[in-house]
């Protein structure tokens, strides 16, 4: 496999990629023995009209190049991902909802929040420098293909991503367990916002917990002394910025 070149696997990955157009696909290899499945008919189509070649192969060329064992039979040779500006991020039209994820060391944690994010209708994320390219396999496939979808931006850090966004009206958030944060639920979370969800092992900094203008704590059922995981807890505020949002413009 070419150096330059990334592997996808499964049929959402690879259909993601060529319908979002964040990066190229070379080559679309299916197993064989799938030539006759008719499921795969839009994908073969979408792959020609993007120019990538689309070859039949034994399963063992297959597994060769896949990571997984959840490829289906289907892997894509695609270009490295393209990245967005900060600026493009936030829509023309509405409030932005843009989201960072910093920290986040396992990539399944950091696909599950990527798929919670795109699914509650954040207009992108913005990640650091430092990204998963390296695992784009396990990474599409545990996200369900949204990381294919979701527009990306990278920024040197948190600070910077919030200065840029805090300069152009987005109100600053970030989700601690602290006595100082403000319920989730309690918070008006209609107006333009960049939410920064820390990692599992080192959370939201102190400074960037200081500078913020809201700290959100999401409430828990019981007595509970420890913060919820990573995709969780982008879950729980992604979905309650679509609630709010949604009743605004009902």
């Amino acid at each position: 496999m070419p150096r330059d070149h990334q592997v996808l696997e499964g049929a959402l990955s690879i259909q993601a990629a060529l319908e979002a157009g964040f990066r190229d696909v070379h080559r679309l290899l299916i197993d064989k023995d799938k030539r006759a499945d008719r499921r795969l008919r839009r994908l073969r189509r979408l792959a020609e009209a993007a120019g990538a070649a689309v070859s039949f192969v034994p399963r063992a060329t297959i597994e060769a190049n896949a990571t997984g064992k959840s490829h289906g039979g289907l892997i894509a040779l695609a270009g490295r991902r393209r990245y967005c500006q900060l600026a493009d991020l936030p829509p023309a039209d509405g409030a932005a909802f843009i989201a960072m994820l910093d920290g986040i060391e396992d990539p399944y944690n950091f696909a599950g929040a990527i798929r919670a994010l795109y699914a509650a209708g954040a207009d992108g994320a913005v990640l650091r420098r430092r990204n998963w390219t390296s695992a784009t396999a396990l990474v599409g496939r545990a996200s369900g293909g949204t990381i294919e979808r979701l527009p990306l931006a990278l920024a040197e850090s948190a600070a910077d991503a919030a200065e840029y966004y805090r300069a152009r009206g987005l109100a600053i958030a970030c989700a601690a367990n602290t006595e100082s944060a403000r319920s989730l639920y309690q918070a008006d979370l209609t107006a333009p916002l960049f939410l920064l969800i820390g990692g599992e092992r080192r959370g939201v900094t102190r400074s960037f917990l200081r500078a913020a203008d809201w700290r959100l704590r999401i409430p828990y059922g019981r007595q509970y002394g420890q913060s919820l995981g990573t995709v969780g807890a982008a879950s729980v505020i992604a979905f309650e910025v679509l609630r709010q949002r949604r009743c605004i413009s009902l």
